[in-house]
């Protein structure tokens, strides 16, 4: 089987996690394409293949070496994202795209006059949709390319590599795909999540991130009767909105920018509540943002009143450049394997999170290589087969050159 062929096995299954439930994975579906992932690895030979109850797979390629080596990973998630469908994706190949508009469907175009990032990719063989459901290249086509990257260096016994680890899990796309991953039983010195998006990107800086919930409670009195009475509450979530700075959102943002991100809001004149999630990529200024919000608590109420206004203000992750910073070792090997395959290294902060990051915190270093797809969670988007060629060559790439490593 190649590599095209397996990544469109992958998506014939709808893995969308949901925000909403509370079991893990979050949607039974997400096991079924779990459970097909698990038998393949075990028809493909590798060793060590398990799946826990909660759908977390972990598999091991033998080592080929007679001396001790790292143990590396490879980790991608096969969740898809709640913000479009993924059920009865229809993938179509594009051949040697010619840099123009491509039709989806009827009257559903993508077009790089508003997806320029198409032109990048003039000449090659396009996967797509049919523009009603998502793709799910993030992350089948993770997935897709470890597997193949396994398999093509089980059959090459000539290139020589240590255990390989493989890791893949449900429900990273609503934040918890770290939060059950079993670090220990993975048993690696560090691993890379195959997440990323275009050729070249890698990633080991990214948010450290807190969400935020305020709430506020108004006095609702008659609206005829209510000078000096009335606390409307819906107003004062406008107005501690407003209290924020104003050039500081996602939409006025971006490199190494931080926000607040205001993200849902439900208010009458009794009860309101914010909602917001606060990015920052310096750990300093993340702590001044969450210690600004708090601050402007207390400033409504000492205009309101003792308990009108009050936050429950959450750290969810860190940048995990804190933790690759002192073992730059994983990176110097990737940007190698990188040159060594003709991939020009796109190094550059994530703008997000990723479960590397929770993972780095937790022990295992956990860097972020390009899967090749783009316009991730929504209909337009699509992966380049040969990028995808590409980020499987880089990972076979790692593994040779991490059996020459030396401590």
């Amino acid at each position: 089987m190649n590599l095209t062929e397996r990544f469109l096995n992958y998506v014939k299954f709808d893995t969308q996690s949901s925000e909403e439930s509370q079991s893990v994975p979050s949607t039974a579906k997400q096991l079924v394409f779990a459970q097909f992932l698990k038998e393949e690895l075990e028809q493909e030979g590798f060793s060590d293949v398990e799946m826990d109850e909660q759908g977390y797979i972990y598999a091991t390629l033998k080592s080929n070496m007679k001396k001790d080596v790292p143990t590396i990973g490879f980790i991608s998630h096969y969740d898809t994202s709640p913000d479009c469908s993924g059920k009865d994706v229809k993938p179509r190949i594009v051949s040697n795209y010619d840099g123009g508009d491509i039709t989806l469907s009827e009257g559903i175009v993508s077009s790089p006059a508003k997806f320029p990032e198409l032109l990048d990719h003039k000449g090659e063989d396009l996967i797509v949709t049919d523009g009603t459901t998502l793709l799910g290249a993030d992350d089948k086509a993770g997935i897709a390319e470890i597997v193949q990257a396994m398999c093509f260096l089980r059959d090459h016994k000539e290139i020589p590599h240590g255990d390989i680890r493989m890791g893949f899990n449900p429900d990273e796309e609503i934040g918890m795909g770290a939060h059950h991953f079993d670090v220990e039983k993975f048993g690696c010195q560090w691993a890379y999540t195959i997440d990323g998006g275009d050729l070249g990107e890698l990633e080991f800086e990214n948010f450290n991130a807190a969400g935020a919930k305020i709430f506020i409670k108004g006095v609702s009195v008659h609206p005829g009767y209510a000078k000096g009475k009335m606390v409307n509450a819906g107003r004062l979530a406008a107005e501690f909105v407003n209290m924020l700075p104003e050039g500081e959102t996602p939409e006025q943002t971006e490199g190494y920018e931080g926000f607040f991100h205001l993200t849902g809001m439900e208010a009458c004149t009794e009860n309101a509540k914010l909602s917001f999630i606060i990015r920052d990529h310096d750990r300093d200024k993340f702590e001044d943002r969450k210690a600004l919000m708090q601050k402007c608590v207390e400033k409504m109420n000492a205009k309101y009143g003792p308990g009108t206004v009050s936050a429950d203000i959450k750290d969810q992750y860190y940048n995990m450049k804190e933790k690759i910073d002192p073992q730059m070792h994983v990176i110097d090997i990737v940007l190698k394997a990188m040159q060594a395959c003709n991939v020009p290294p796109r190094v550059k902060p994530i703008r997000g999170g990723t479960d590397g990051a929770q993972l780095s915190f937790r022990g295992l270093p956990c860097p972020n290589i390009f899967a090749g797809g783009v316009n991730f969670h929504g209909p337009f988007e699509f992966v380049s087969i040969q990028v995808m060629e590409k980020a499987m060559q880089t990972i076979v790439k790692i593994c040779e050159l991490t059996a020459s490593y030396n401590d």
